[in-house]
């Protein structure tokens, strides 16, 4: 199957599957966003959204949580992962806000780099969900998922090789929602340990379990975990 035909089927799916789709990351500003973001680094969006509420009512706005040290907000964020290094960068990132920036998130991708505790894949979410712009973050299920039907290569074994590849055939209008499709199909369906391949539409197409039945054909075994 060549690739274009394999990215159309695949798009085609997910528009039909999950026509409106966004973040499970719930917030009410784009610093709000930025802070889930960066706090759900290794850690599930069910977590962050159980911390934020009082997190977001102590500190709703870039100056509130730069004017405190971070073993302030350590506090409202220590049942998360890596709780101090956390603290840390969100009281850096949010002084650095306020004294570059006048407390409001910028959008450009150079700046959003510039500040504590923002890699690309939270810079190129806060793009995408509070900006409107199409970039591709790609988080571990965005990568997993990727490889598993067959979007990318085994050369692309970085995430910036893979989002490189997945923005020059998605659609430019569709690359927002991409991300979410697949995020989502790789959090409910395709997960890490064991995919649930029988729930899937995409099997046709897949490459996973292309070769997880040859394997199952010359060994009598289930699907690979």
């Amino acid at each position: 199957m060549k690739k274009t035909e394999r990215y159309e089927r695949a798009l085609a799916y997910f528009r039909e599957q999950m026509p409106e789709v966004q973040t499970e990351l719930e917030f009410g500003s784009v610093f709000q966003l930025l802070v889930a973001v960066i706090l759900s680094a290794q850690c599930t969006d069910k977590r962050i959204n159980q911390v934020t509420p009082e997190l977001f009512r102590r500190f709703p706005d870039a100056r509130s949580m730069a004017a405190v040290e971070p073993e302030d907000v350590l506090e409202y964020i220590s049942s998360v992962s890596y709780p101090n290094s956390k603290a840390e960068h969100l009281v850096r990132m949010s002084r650095m806000l306020v004294e570059r920036f006048d407390g409001e998130v910028p959008e450009d991708m150079n700046a959003l780099l510039d500040l504590p505790g923002v890699g690309r894949k939270t810079a190129n979410v806060v793009q995408s969900v509070a900006f409107g712009k199409s970039t591709m973050a790609v988080d571990t299920h965005v990568f997993r998922v990727s490889h598993r039907l067959g979007l990318v290569s085994e050369k692309e074994n970085t995430p910036y090789k893979v989002e490189q590849v997945l923005i020059k055939y998605v659609p430019e209008e569709d690359i927002p929602r991409a991300h979410h499709w697949l995020l989502l199909h790789g959090r409910y369906v395709c997960t890490s340990r064991r995919p649930h391949c029988e729930k899937c539409g995409l099997t046709a197409i897949c490459v996973y379990f292309r070769d997880s039945i040859s394997s199952t054909c010359r060994d009598g075994s289930g699907l690979r975990p």
